[in-house]
């Protein structure tokens, strides 16, 4: 049974482990302390997230083909579904934002009328920098994640992380 914790308790908590511990993932801390993804990701220091609003996914998703090559993660009960291609373009059509991928790059159906929340973090990972958009459902669960792409070298692509940066000057709240 795990203790409900306010707002701000968990922001201190977060901090505090994200400091002795600043690979940490998420989803390991919303296991720790009973929460989901997203209200920890939203716990996350300043520096690290950047908060958008929901309203602005098909906009986002609108310039990821553009990027190049992204990794999209998808948590399920447990599993990592990854996807490393390019983004595929999209299309609205019966209450679905259509993803349009070629063979090999990814392909579906979003709702997006369910995303609530939009997070860009800039957080090590794996020891590496790295950057990703979240998005997230209403009370936090995470639809999928979309990480910056890196060449054959593991180096992240200069122009990503530019793109990644003018997301947060173009769709700040």
């Amino acid at each position: 049974m795990f203790e409900t914790i306010s707002q701000e308790v968990l922001k201190q908590k977060v901090a505090a482990k994200l400091a002795e511990y600043p690979g940490l993932h998420a989803v390991a801390l919303a296991e720790e302390y009973g929460v989901t993804e997203g209200e920890i990701v939203l716990s996350f220091p300043a520096e690290l997230v950047e908060h958008l609003e929901g309203a602005h996914a098909q906009a986002i998703l609108q310039e990821l083909p553009s990027w190049g090559p992204v990794t999209t993660i998808v948590h399920s009960m447990g599993s990592i579904f990854e996807v490393k291609a390019p983004f595929p373009k999209g299309k609205e059509a019966r209450g679905y934002y259509n993803l349009m991928g070629r063979d090999g790059e990814l392909h579906g159906h979003l709702r997006l009328d369910l995303v609530s929340d939009i997070t860009l973090v800039s957080k090590p990972f794996m020891g590496q920098e790295s950057y990703f958009i979240g998005f997230f459902a209403k009370g936090g669960d995470c639809v999928f994640k979309v990480y910056l792409g890196r060449d054959k070298q593991r180096k992240l692509f200069p122009d990503q992380i530019e793109k990644f940066k003018q997301l947060k000057t173009v769709f700040s709240k």
